[in-house]
Parts: structure tokens; C-alpha cells; sequence
């Protein structure tokens, strides 16, 4: 078997993707092995010698809700002297932002809900509460320099209130934005999204004035339809995709989510569309597989048990 794709261009998609790396962060959080600070510096390391350039280190979440990343104030300095790389941190309020800024950080995060019932599952808020709660956050973290995203949860559909209407994500989207974000990645949480409703999406938030060049998608692959996605994304000319190393993490509030889209197969479909990411398929496949060493399971992703055997349990191989 051939180690890259058969490169066919398509018409009309971008030349270069951006691929915005969470598997340290929202991949790490979602397991349920804590691992050791250096292992996660190690990891973060890795990745930025596979090629990709926007990695999200951690979150400077009380490790109360977050245990995995309750080392992030150990972690930082491990990492932040990695040149030419971006490393983006989530902060869930103030004190998470005092905590970033106090050692350096210049790209933050924020999380957000296009729904009330997962903004009170995970905020304990309402949508507007905790729209007011990031206001503060947006603005300190602006005045000090950095570059600040804004993630929105439930955009395609939500475990209580099943699909959420596009109308009700683009007024949220908006206000989020208005907040000061120059960055928005739109997440299918459950991974119930398919291409036309993405589209549908996208032509919304562009309808009221959010243009397709500050927004980014996180998909979830519960239903196989994470690449699918991903293309219909890239046909509006999105070029800005979240993905997780070997496919880390997971959705707690989707009993049959897979996780994340894995990194590597996001970069084998773009090699084969020729669409250029800076990414070294073989290192970055050699990272999740010795990621999957350490948390003792296989990894998820189908191109990293195609290129690296040794990263599938025995049964599978």
C-alpha cells in the first residue's frame, strides 16, 4: 500500500488549509487516561514536527471540571518556546484568562453554546449569561494583545433539543462575534451534521455579515460524515479545520460519538485534492500511534491503522 494518496486536484476549492490542531486540548480532556506533563509536552512537540502550525496546548479550566489538563500552568512553559507555531488555550472566564496571560499566552478561547440546554449542562447559564460572562473575558484579552477564538458548541444538533434551527446558530454566532472574537469554529458536537445543512450554515452567517474567511469547523465522526462535512465546508471556501491527532477525544453527551475528526484523515483526503497543509502524513500518523501507546488503546483513526499497523489492538491486525 502506497504511504500517500493519488493526487487529484478538484475545481473550486482552496489552495492551503489551515488545520487547527486540538488533540492536546479538547482530544486529552475527553479521555479518560491522565497522562504525564512531559508526555503532553512531548505530544505538542511531535505535532509541531509533523508540520502543523496552530496547536491548541490546554485550558486553563478549574481542574475540579478538567482534571486531565489540571497541569496547564506546569505545561505552558514547556512549550511556548516552539517556533513558529501558534498555541491557542481555552479559558473559561477571567481567572482562566489571568492564569494564560500570566504566562504568556497570546492566542485564547472561549466556549460557547448555540443552545440553552447545553449552555446549562455545561455552563450552568443561559445563552445570554454566558455570552455576558465572555464579554470581559473578549475585551481583557484583546487589550493585551492576543488573538481570540470563539468556539460554538450544538450548531447542527443537540442531545436534548435535537436539531437546532440554522437562524437560532447565526444569531448566536453573531453576538458571539460582535463580543470582539477574530475567530469563530463552528462545532457539531453530536456529529449529526451533513454537507447541505453545513452549507445552509455557512450562507447564513454570511448573510449577516460574517464572512467565510474568520470561520473555521469542528466536526464530530458519530455518523461518518465528519470528511463530507469537511469538503462542503471547503466547496464554500472555508479554510480554516479543526481535527485531533489520531482522532482523540469524544463526545460525553453522544452515547455512539467516535470522537473527533482524526488529523490524519482530514490530510489524506487534502493530499489527494492537492490542497497544501505543511503536514508530514508519516510523522504525524507516528505521533498517534505512540500517542495510543501511552493511553493503551488503538487509535481511531483509520489512516494511522493503515499507515502504522503496530498502533491496532492485536485483535485487528
Amino acid at each position: 500500500m502506497t504511504d500517500l494518496p493519488m493526487t487529484v486536484p478538484a475545481r473550486d476549492l482552496p489552495a492551503r488549509v489551515r488545520i487547527h490542531e486540538v488533540g492536546a486540548r479538547d482530544g486529552l480532556q475527553n479521555e479518560k487516561t491522565a497522562l504525564p506533563t512531559e508526555v503532553k509536552a512531548a505530544f505538542v512537540h511531535r505535532l509541531a514536527d509533523a508540520g502543523l502550525t496552530t496547536i491548541e496546548a490546554t485550558s486553563f479550566v478549574h481542574p475540579q471540571w478538567v482534571p486531565q489538563l489540571a497541569d496547564a500552568e506546569a505545561l505552558f512553559p514547556r512549550i511556548q518556546d516552539i517556533e513558529g507555531v501558534h498555541l491557542p488555550v481555552l479559558v473559561p472566564n477571567e481567572r482562566g484568562l489571568d492564569r494564560a496571560l500570566s504566562l504568556g499566552a497570546t492566542r485564547i478561547a472561549v466556549f460557547a453554546s448555540a443552545t440553552e440546554s447545553f449552555a446549562k449542562a455545561n455552563l450552568n447559564r443561559t445563552v445570554a449569561e454566558s455570552l455576558a460572562m465572555f464579554a470581559p473575558v473578549v475585551t481583557r484579552a484583546k487589550a493585551a494583545g492576543a488573538h481570540v477564538r470563539g468556539y460554538l458548541s450544538m450548531c447542527f444538533g443537540d442531545p436534548w433539543e435535537g436539531a437546532v434551527p440554522v437562524h437560532q446558530v447565526v444569531r448566536v454566532a453573531k453576538a458571539l462575534m460582535d463580543l470582539g472574537c477574530d475567530e469563530l469554529s463552528l462545532g457539531d458536537t453530536i456529529g449529526v451534521a451533513t454537507p447541505g445543512h453545513v452549507q445552509a450554515l455557512l450562507s447564513g452567517l454570511n448573510e449577516k455579515g460574517v464572512p467565510t474567511d474568520v470561520i473555521g469547523v469542528h466536526f464530530h465522526d458519530t455518523y461518518g460524515q465528519a470528511l463530507s462535512n469537511t469538503l462542503a465546508a471547503l466547496q464554500h471556501g472555508v479554510t480554516t479545520v479543526d481535527a485531533s491527532a489520531g482522532g482523540l477525544g469524544g463526545c460525553p453527551y453522544a452515547k455512539s460519538a467516535t470522537g473527533n475528526l482524526a488529523t490524519e484523515d482530514l490530510v489524506w483526503m487534502l493530499d489527494g485534492l492537492g490542497i497544501e497543509t505543511g503536514v508530514d502524513l508519516g510523522r504525524l500518523s507516528a505521533t498517534s500511534a505512540w500517542m495510543a501507546g501511552h493511553l493503551g488503546r488503538p487509535s481511531p483513526s483509520r489512516t494511522v491503522r493503515a499507515l502504522v499497523p503496530e498502533a491496532q489492538s492485536p485483535q485487528e491486525q
